[in-house]
């Protein structure tokens, strides 16, 4: 049987704790028991059924924190899983399991890179710390945001952020994500007048009386976007109305929709340029709007410069500046006023059956951080 790395041994180990959204299954307990002998401060925070983990060594600046989660999203059918989904393993040069690219790989990364940086560097400058959650692949209320919230009110500054979703697209290090378009989501309620079809001028359809402001939003410019991010999008996502019968003209109506948007718009721009179109069409409407999130980017900085060279030493590629995607806990830790960089494995497989990403990426990986650990925090 070959000999697994050390990096692939802690993978494994992670994979096989079942740790669906919020539940962490031992997992930060894992990890703190290899961090605590490297004299990192540990430090549980739950907040409600969500168990977050503040680590640190060192109390000077500057902070490089490692920030990720232990939770995962649910395997679907397991009989569709080529092997157990939470019994991961190598085989051909692959590793399989639910999280192997999103992200107990990289965790796994994050640990052996500190373990070696630390041997090595004993007396190196500034401070490491790890933020971890069991809550990002869910409502994302009770985890990072709120660890944030902790750190901020204790004055405790973070300079630099490297979260490691798996930002990668064809191999390890192609892609690094240096920002990320804000999330604004609305639940709208139209109103109208039930009614029946033959007599159509006793009610108020909702559908038809809201239908031409809808075709507007969907049509609207909202911006140009520019070097670093595309164009806003606006997205209509659910869309419910009606009684089920024929004959029913429908009194209320139900839609859901979405903004991606740039650092060219705010979030408040986006209401009031939507409530001013939907007011335009005469619609009887209430909005509750969630925020899930800011856009934010790192342009430039040590920590890129940093990450890129990095790369280049151990992959010998040039890698891309992106802001594509959906959006992470980056999200959080951004308007704090850090630097953040996500950078993690491939993300051909995440959240599908059968994840998996090729092993030697994962030894990769660790290399890389560890790598980034000594360009910044050490002369």
């Amino acid at each position: 049987m070959t000999t697994l790395s050390p990096t692939l041994e802690l993978a494994i180990a992670l994979i096989n704790r079942p740790s669906v959204t919020p539940h962490d299954a031992g997992c930060q307990q894992l990890l703190a028991e290899r961090l605590a002998p490297l004299d990192f401060m540990i430090e549980p925070l739950p907040f409600g059924e969500v168990h977050n983990l503040w680590a640190r060594r060192g109390t000077e600046g500057p902070l490089l924190v490692f920030a990720g989660h232990t939770d995962v999203v649910p395997t679907g059918p397991i009989e569709n899983w080529e092997h157990p989904p939470f019994q991961g393993r190598v085989e051909n040069g692959v590793l399989y399991g639910r999280g192997a690219a999103d992200m107990k790989g990289s965790l796994a990364a994050f640990l052996t890179a500190c373990e070696r940086f630390v041997e090595r560097h004993p007396h190196h400058k500034g401070s490491i710390a790890w933020l971890i959650t069991s809550d990002e692949e869910g409502p994302s209320v009770n985890g990072t945001v709120k660890v944030v919230e902790h750190l901020v009110k204790r004055d405790e500054k973070i300079d630099w952020c490297l979260v490691g979703e798996p930002s990668s697209t064809t191999t390890v290090g192609d892609i690094i994500k240096n920002g990320r378009r804000g999330s604004l989501g609305a639940h709208m309620k139209v109103f109208g007048i039930q009614g029946h079809v033959a007599y159509p001028h006793l009610a108020d359809n909702p559908i038809h009386r809201v239908a031409p402001a809808l075709a507007e939003l969907a049509a609207e410019h909202w911006d140009e976007g520019n070097a670093f991010f595309p164009a806003t999008s606006f997205q209509i996502s659910n869309i419910n109305g009606g009684t089920g019968a024929t004959n029913v003209i429908p009194g209320e109506l139900e839609v859901v929709f979405n903004f991606r948007f740039s650092t060219e718009v705010t979030a408040d721009e986006l209401k009031a340029r939507t409530t001013a179109i939907l007011d335009k069409h005469q619609v009887r409407y209430h909005i509750d709007w969630r925020l899930h999130g800011e856009p934010f980017l790192t342009a430039k900085g040590p920590l890129v410069e940093a990450c890129k060279r990095a790369i280049q030493r151990v992959k010998g590629i040039e890698t891309e500046l992106s802001t594509s995607g959906g959006t992470s806990d980056g999200r959080f830790i951004a308007p704090t006023g850090a630097q953040v960089v996500e950078l993690g494995p491939c993300n051909a497989t995440i959240h599908r059956v059968n994840e998996q990403v090729l092993a030697v990426e994962i030894d990769q990986l660790s290399a890389i951080y560890e790598d980034i650990l000594v360009e910044l925090l050490t002369d």
